[in-house]
């Protein structure tokens, strides 16, 4: 028989805030390394080749090899493709010409489609790739979270065969704003604030006090939300109806809150110390709402969908 065991990838998730959309994710042995829009996995493969003698496991001989696998999705497609190398294998005895096929599958309306060199032997390298296909996605519908599962069958004669499969990180399509695409949704995007500068001074002071929540630098993630009930509960909760008398005089008179309403951490769920209110023009917060819309669109940032605010 033939006994697989892999060292499981333990994901990783980097400072992609400040990541370019387009950078593919580095590679670390036994570790899922994801951005917005990629993945890099790395898995170690042993094959033990074990034969039966008067009812006792008899070990004739090993294999060992690696499979990388590169994923990069599209943020304004559905459709994408990855790449995937294996080495050639380290063996001993009997673990020479090992024969292996290799399979893929997805969920929620996405399909893989495996391009490899099915039954080939694992004494040299090889490469293959993994076409995605998704289902027409009507506009506002957000797809559930898939990952691939990858499947490796190993096969050698007078020996039965033996398999082995793992998964890719997370990943998640949509149509939120009228054009399909996909994200890795567990990796942190960033959105920028310097162009609305009272909203930037408000976070700025916060964070001097010791407010961390959506800094990407150590601070912790906040996360969005889609509630449009809770949205209106948030802001309420701490924006008074009225401007003070001096932000009156100013023009100031549109109260913004952060954490943002639309967040898990909005409104008091955080301690006081962790948030504040900064009292802006409308322009400004007018502003404000199309920059996080544009960034969402070309993010694909969802419910619940971690992100930091760079001021």
């Amino acid at each position: 028989m033939l006994r697989v065991t892999i060292g499981r990838a333990v994901q990783q998730t980097g400072a992609s805030a400040l990541t370019a959309p387009g950078a593919n994710a580095s590679c670390s042995i036994n570790r899922i390394t994801v951005n917005r829009y990629s993945e890099c996995e790395w898995i170690t493969i042993h094959v033990d080749v074990i034969k039966i003698v008067r009812g006792q496991p008899v070990l004739e001989g090993t294999a060992d090899f690696d499979a990388k696998h590169q994923m990069t999705l599209k943020a304004k497609s559905a459709n994408w493709s990855e790449k995937f190398s294996l080495s050639k294998a380290k063996t001993t005895r009997a673990g020479k010409g090992l024969h292996v096929n290799i399979a893929a599958s997805s969920k929620s309306g996405t399909k893989a489609k495996v391009h490899f060199d099915q039954g080939r032997t694992l004494d040299s390298k090889a490469s293959g790739s993994v076409d995605y296909k998704t289902d027409p996605i009507k506009k506002k519908k957000i797809n559930a979270k898939a990952k691939t599962t990858y499947t490796y069958t190993f096969t050698k004669a007078g020996y039965n065969p033996g398999t082995v499969s793992y998964d890719s990180a997370a990943y998640r399509c949509d149509n939120f704003y009228g054009t399909s695409g996909c994200a890795i949704p567990e990796a942190p995007t960033g959105v920028s604030m310097i162009n609305q500068p009272r909203i930037a001074d408000g976070i700025r002071v916060l964070r001097l006090r010791g407010g961390h929540y959506g800094d990407p630098y150590g601070g912790k993630p906040l996360h969005w939300m889609i509630n449009e009930k809770q949205k209106r509960k948030n802001r309420s909760a701490v924006c008074p109806s009225n401007p003070p008398a001096d932000m009156k005089r100013a023009g100031r008179t549109s109260c913004d809150e952060y954490p943002f309403a639309s967040t898990y951490e909005g409104g008091t769920h955080l301690p006081a110390k962790q948030r504040t209110i900064t009292w802006v023009k409308k322009a400004e917060n007018d502003s404000q709402g199309g920059t996080i819309t544009n960034w969402r669109r070309a993010y694909h940032v969802m419910d619940h969908d971690p992100f930091f605010v760079i001021v």
